[in-house]
């Protein structure tokens, strides 16, 4: 059986600090887009929204398993309105099963959720003045 929409929002409301929004139609607007974010860097990592007869996603893929991903499944193409190379569109009731569209859409939310920064093993930086000078006292 496939997901719903809100099954699918659900699904992605799980990923920590993500959240629903609605860029380009009101929430209640029919053919309303869903786009799914992260709240610290508000990259989207699902688009889900109906086209022709069904409901689509748009997930962020590297690139060498979104080619893959399009010659295993039939219901998985290069993204609508996306970059082809980094987006994969799913279409949710087509051969893509359950599973597997979850994995792909942890997949995309793991692409663009922050990662930490690296620690300067020196210590932080000394703050310069504007002139490109240290702002510290001469030895």
């Amino acid at each position: 059986m496939a997901l719903t929409r809100q099954q699918l929002v659900d699904h992605c409301l799980a990923f920590p600090a993500a959240y629903e929004d609605y860029p380009f139609d009101r929430p209640d607007a029919p053919g309303a887009w869903t786009v799914m974010r992260h709240e610290s860097n508000r990259r989207s990592f699902a688009l889900i929204y109906d086209r022709g007869a069904g409901l689509r996603v748009n997930l962020k893929c590297d690139p060498a398993e979104a080619i893959a991903l399009r010659q295993v499944f039939e219901g998985v193409t290069p993204a609508y309105h996306m970059n082809k190379t980094h987006w994969n569109t799913v279409a949710v009731d087509s051969d893509v099963p359950t599973d597997e569209l979850l994995w792909q859409i942890a997949h995309s939310y793991d692409l663009i959720k922050p990662r930490p920064r690296a620690v300067n093993p020196r210590g932080p930086r000394t703050p310069r003045s504007p002139a490109g000078r240290s702002s510290l006292p001469p030895r």
